[in-house]
């Protein structure tokens, strides 16, 4: 709703949800700049993890740039010897993300490696998305109190809101269909695509309400979803960005101890369960609170847009 009103649209399409509510802030931020933002963005981490992080930003841990043969997109692969960075950054705010994300995942493997044995360093997927989440929120913070021109906290706040949509409410739609069909699957129910996309279509019309027009085309949108095609997992991104949120606001509002035991969390690889890992860190995933408080965030988000906008 806010959406169609801010983009002054009568109707608002499926495809409408991918324009940016604010026009992108003419804001180039060269590689130093964003090597610069990020390195301020964890320093209450303490000493130890800022001199690794800033050694991983200065010692080639990275592949920056775009380059020919070169695959898309970004992430983190952590190795004995150190973690190692592909991403593709343009001189862009969303790229500087990009950045402090799988820096996020960098640091999460390197401290996992080294305060843990080989067999238990590598974390589990239920609790991949934390660290990186996580550190985003944190150069998030730190970008809007740096410059505090509305148009730039409301085009930060429209990225803000985009992560919460894509990754908790989107993964969750996913998770949705996975489930259905699955269950259908159980039932010896034969699955066609005129199936597949009768479903898809109306967990959309259910998940997105009657202020968008749910077009005939998004019915077979599930056919590209890759995370179809593999193991069940995709309500993690959601259980991971909550977690993440939780935390972030802990880190940014809390004591030192909330701090240290995040870090603990860090260095904790697979030596517990996920739950048990993230319940170490200070938030209880058995229970619905970080979920219900990552959406009482985003609320607030809304009406601050809401209110910058006017």
């Amino acid at each position: 709703r806010v959406r169609k009103e801010v983009m002054k649209k009568d109707k608002l399409h499926m495809y409408d949800l991918y324009v940016p509510m604010v026009n992108e802030c003419n804001v180039p931020v060269s590689f130093e700049q964003a090597k610069e933002d990020v390195l301020h963005s964890i320093q209450l981490y303490g000493t130890e993890y800022a001199k690794v992080y800033e050694r991983g930003l200065n010692s080639r841990w990275i592949d920056v740039y775009e380059n020919e043969g070169k695959r898309s997109g970004a992430y983190s692969s952590g190795q004995r010897v150190h973690p190692f960075v592909l991403m593709n950054f343009a001189n862009s705010l969303d790229t500087e993300f990009t950045l402090a994300h799988e820096m996020g995942h960098a640091m999460h493997s390197y401290m996992s490696t080294k305060y843990q044995a080989p067999l238990d360093r590598h974390y589990k997927i239920f609790v991949a998305e934390v660290a990186s989440t996580c550190n985003e929120a944190l150069l998030m913070d730190y970008l809007r109190k740096q410059n505090t021109d509305p148009k730039f906290q409301a085009y930060l706040i429209n990225h803000f809101m985009e992560q919460f949509r894509t990754t908790l409410f989107r993964q969750c739609m996913f998770a949705e269909f996975e489930k259905i069909i699955n269950e259908k699957t159980a039932n010896n129910e034969v699955l066609t695509s005129d199936t597949l996309n009768q479903i898809y279509a109306d967990l959309n019309k259910f998940y997105y309400g009657e202020d968008v027009i749910v077009d005939d085309e998004i019915s077979m949108e599930w056919a590209r979803i890759p995370h179809f095609y593999m193991n069940f997992y995709v309500y993690q991104y959601a259980t991971g960005f909550s977690a993440a949120m939780a935390l972030s606001q802990k880190l940014l509002h809390g004591t030192q101890a909330d701090i240290d035991a995040y870090l603990s969390f860090l260095k904790g690889g697979c030596t517990k369960s996920p739950v048990e890992l993230l319940r170490m860190a200070g938030v209880d995933m058995a229970s619905p609170k970080p979920v219900e408080d990552a959406i009482e965030l985003f609320d607030s988000l809304i009406d601050e847009f809401k209110s910058i906008m006017k």
